[in-house]
């Protein structure tokens, strides 16, 4: 007996949309289940080498738990290039100014570092509000 691998086609039409709403989930649990969504490790034919995901639009990104102190202790870096040029902001700082930016960082922490790592990213959209320009893809509610 063999085992079936999907081509690269077979895995650009088996791909689905889901909407998480992400109102008082857990920052951490709810990344692994997006991250596991997108690489396609949910689908009985996921295969490490394609990209076999789904995609996965996130609403009410700004509602999301975090627990413990982490809003005061986990910082978010960037740098300018130049000498000196170190910024950075903590997590509350981060929920106020960029609220999509706190979940793409935990969902991109947890996908591969590689070139397939960054395709399967392009599938995750996150909106601070309820509303997302994604209806005509008809998505289904992912329930975590």
């Amino acid at each position: 007996m063999k085992t079936e691998t999907p081509s690269a086609q077979e895995a650009l039409d088996s791909r689905e949309w889901h909407v998480v709403d992400a109102t008082g989930q857990t920052l951490g649990r709810l990344a692994t289940q997006i991250a596991t969504v997108l690489r396609g490790k949910h689908k009985p034919t996921f295969t490490p080498n394609l990209d076999t995901g789904d995609f996965v639009v996130v609403v009410n990104c700004e509602r999301v738990a975090v627990t413990g102190d982490k809003l005061d202790t986990v910082r978010y870096y960037r740098h300018s290039r130049y000498p000196g040029g170190l910024k950075s902001r903590s997590m509350r700082e981060q929920m106020q100014r960029f609220p999509d930016r706190v979940i793409y960082e935990a969902v991109r922490g947890m996908m591969p570092k590689t070139k397939l790592g960054r395709a399967q990213m392009k599938k995750l959209r996150i909106y601070a509000g309820p509303e997302h320009p994604h209806t005509a893809q008809q998505p289904k509610v992912l329930e975590l």
